[in-house]
């Protein structure tokens, strides 16, 4: 019976054949130790001499790291494995005999993990980080299908800048200026005015010369948009959904938690509804915390997040920042016409902001004035203003990073370790 490591638990005491490859091993006296994985998991293989061919043994002590096999035995229970399950190895076919793999099982450097990458993902820990992504975007499907929402796919070369600003990769479209996308968010809200309720999933990009632990120069957005959807009933969206995900990673990503040794009492705690506190407490709360420096009408720094985050179990909303720092297409409050309809999620434990949504300007004559007042001129927004002129909706809208919720979820500290090949300032490889 051919099976994998992670359906193995279906097969005890019977015998089954694994495609694997040996991720580590020891050998003491007459028994052999694989430490084997195949990309659905790790398994440990025990190899005794006396229940063995001779041939069998000697290859199970003389591979080396990361040789590929077919590897048959009987699946036993053991208590004393993380993954509650050991093969007792009978017969060993070998597929290629690895030579001289550069990543052992010593300490390495974190530039010489990134330069490969392409072999470092093969690690306990790396598959660990790269499960728990794949359950956060697993449950994100589920969330919004289950919600009625619909998946609309954004392009990723545009014409123009979703936020205005200046962080942009630029190309050639044939004799026409190009960017690569920085949100599909205005994209989604034309979907928006289509099917009610829609989210897309895709790779972003930000020309931002940035090495903090916190930024990526490509990275993956969850963006829903949602017609008649009011500020307030947006951010209770969001705290469902990121509840959801937080539970399902708990329920489904129990032995990768437990690799990473992850604090899942922390992680239990998530659940909505979460804290709000407004930009204008938010600056008061700073100061108390000793940020003389910082002044009404600033954007938050890395530090003042933390610092805010602090003071809160779950993750915390920041709501109605003011105007001038926030996009041009964010609606007033009205009843301050100097802050707007917005919030950042910020998240526990040091992981910064994971959610930033607003309320749109739904009105077609104040859209037109922010257009004159960031200078957004010329056909590329036409279409985006109309969305305004024909048939015109309050419309509600939020991101969330996947990298900074991976990192936060895993509790590793670097966002380089969240996404399978990063793309940072200065690394194109591999």
């Amino acid at each position: 019976m051919k099976t994998t490591i992670s359906q193995s638990p279906q097969f005890i005491e019977q015998t089954v054949t694994i495609g694997a490859w040996l991720a580590n091993k020891r050998s003491s006296g007459k028994i052999a130790f694989l430490q084997l994985r195949d990309g659905t998991g790790f398994i440990q293989g025990v190899v005794v001499k006396n229940d063995a061919s001779e041939e069998t043994f000697q290859l199970a002590k003389n591979m080396n790291q990361e040789s590929s096999m077919y590897i048959t035995g009987k699946i036993v229970e053991d208590n004393r494995s993380p993954f509650g399950y050991e093969m007792q190895v009978s017969n060993i076919e070998l597929i290629h005999e690895a030579n001289d793999y550069p990543i052992t099982p010593k300490e390495h450097g974190t530039e010489f993990l990134m330069d490969h990458r392409h072999l470092w993902l093969r690690s306990k820990r790396q598959h660990a980080v790269m499960k728990i992504r794949n359950e956060i975007i697993r449950s994100t499907y589920q969330f919004f299908n289950d919600n009625g929402y619909v998946k609309i796919d954004p392009p990723i070369l545009t014409g123009s800048s979703a936020e205005g600003t200046t962080e942009l990769f630029h190309t050639k479209y044939f004799d026409e200026e190009a960017y690569l996308s920085q949100s599909g968010q205005l994209y989604m809200e034309a979907a928006a005015m289509a099917f009610g309720k829609v989210f897309s999933f895709g790779p972003t990009f930000r020309a931002e010369k940035s090495k903090t632990r916190r930024h990526l120069i490509e990275f993956w957005m969850i963006e829903p948009e949602m017609a008649f959807v009011d500020h307030n009933e947006s951010l209770e969206i969001q705290e469902q959904y990121v509840s959801f995900v937080v539970q399902s990673v708990l329920e489904n990503c129990k032995l990768e938690l437990s690799v990473l040794e992850r604090d899942t009492a922390k992680l239990e705690k998530i659940k909505a509804p979460f804290p709000r506190i407004s930009y204008d407490h938010a600056i008061e709360l700073l100061k108390e915390k000793g940020f003389d420096d910082i002044e009404w009408g600033e954007d938050f720094g890395a530090p003042h997040e933390t610092a805010i985050a602090e003071n809160f179990e779950q993750p915390v909303f920041i709501t109605n920042y003011p105007a001038e720092i926030k996009a041009f297409y964010m609606k007033p409050d009205p009843d301050r016409s100097d802050v707007v309809l917005c919030a950042d999620l910020i998240a526990p434990e040091g992981y910064g902001e994971i959610i930033g949504g607003s309320q749109r300007i739904d009105d077609l004559e104040l859209m037109k004035e922010r257009y004159e007042q960031h200078g957004l001129t010329g056909e590329a927004y036409e279409w985006y203003l109309e969305l305004r002129k024909y048939g015109s909706v309050p419309h509600s809208g939020f991101g969330l990073g996947l990298e900074r919720t991976v990192a936060w979820l895993s509790g590793v500290d670097h966002v380089r370790e969240t996404i399978p090949f990063p793309r940072l300032l200065n690394r194109l490889y591999p």
